[in-house]
């Protein structure tokens, strides 16, 4: 497979060199994506057989007759041992054919589900919990539509993860995410069970999708809520309906109709594209029973339990009872056990 990862460098270089791709920027980025990967590869290829070079002289040495010598060797040996499994841990995933979906921003679209006002005060925890998470990560927030709830809450907030990798990062997230905990509304400290919705969608260009103006129908309205000078005295807010497929995108954050179906478009366009990928996976788990990428978005996937201080993932049954830590952003060892069975279930695959 590693053979195989770096002849394939040389030939993505080229292709990227011919006047042809150029003129194509679909297939532009998609290969630019794909030579960013293997570049990568080549950088640990190089650091793996660099420490097998050194391996096999170090081990001579280690058994040669000057002890003080043998005695720095073996140290020497157990450092490049582990710089040869950490190497070989880094590759694996990168040799395995890469969604190259997975690169790209995410849009995703946080609800509260059931459960009212402790559903929304959930969700606004889910907020703080992915915001915390990206300002970790070194990505951006762009926030493409907000609405509070009662208490402090959020009913819906969608917005927009700019970084590289965002979408295949936060992919996993997708699902129903459950809370159990006494909430602050509840006077006899009984326990709550409320639920949120996540969508994570990759971000699609207009080269992804050729959407006809024709298929569409935007209404405008007055928007209503909290906003600035503009928002709720001209018919600024946008819904667009998608007739093929009976999306429906309402859009009205933004102080200009112009801007609010700009804003629009981008989201419509991330939840077709989204339509499509979730259509082959649903295609993908017909053939074989899928752990992870069942594309399912009203699937249970993970509890929230407050009482107990643990956070469980249902499709993998992985657990951490360090659910403090969780809602203030450190998600990743929820996101690398998915991410790590996904790879296990792909790897089972070549």
């Amino acid at each position: 497979m590693l053979a195989g990862a770096l002849a394939r460098q040389a030939v993505v270089d080229q292709e990227l060199l011919d006047p042809k791709t150029l003129r194509d920027a679909k297939l532009l980025a998609s290969l630019g994506r794909e030579s960013q990967r293997l570049t990568q590869v080549a950088e640990l290829a190089h650091t793996l057989h660099r420490a097998d070079d050194e391996l096999i002289e170090t081990r001579e040495l280690a058994d040669g007759d000057d002890a003080e010598m043998a005695a720095e060797a073996r140290a020497e040996l157990e450092r490049l041992t582990a710089t040869i499994a950490t190497t070989e841990e880094k590759l694996k995933p990168l040799l395995i054919p890469r969604d190259p979906l997975d690169d790209r921003n995410a849009i995703v679209e946080l609800r509260a589900g059931t459960g009212g006002d402790e559903a929304a005060l959930f969700a606004a925890d889910l907020w703080r919990m992915y915001s915390r998470y990206i300002e970790r990560r070194g990505w951006k927030i762009e926030i493409i539509t907000m609405s509070d709830g009662t208490l402090g809450g959020v009913k819906e907030v969608i917005f927009k993860v700019v970084g590289d990798g965002a979408f295949g990062d936060m992919r996993g997230e997708s699902g129903v995410h459950r809370v159990q905990r006494v909430p602050a509304t509840e006077a006899a400290g009984r326990i709550h069970t409320s639920a949120a919705t996540v969508a994570v969608l990759p971000e699609a260009d207009e080269i992804d999708l050729k959407i006809d103006p024709q298929e569409l129908r935007i209404d405008v309205f007055r928007a209503s809520g909290p906003g600035g000078q503009s928002v709720n005295t001209t018919d600024s807010a946008v819904r667009i309906t998608h007739l093929p497929t009976g999306l429906v995108v309402s859009q009205q954050d933004q102080k200009s109709q112009l801007q609010n179906k700009l804003k629009g478009m981008e989201v419509l366009r991330a939840r077709l594209l989204d339509l499509r990928v979730s259509q082959q996976e649903a295609e993908r788990s017909k053939m074989r029973k899928s752990q992870v990428s069942t594309g399912d978005r009203s699937a249970k996937i993970r509890t929230y339990n407050w009482p107990q201080s643990r956070v469980t993932d249902h499709r993998i049954n992985f657990t951490t009872h360090n659910l403090p830590a969780v809602m203030n952003g450190e998600i990743w060892p929820l996101i690398e056990a998915v991410q790590l069975a996904r790879l296990e279930e792909d790897m089972g695959d070549q």
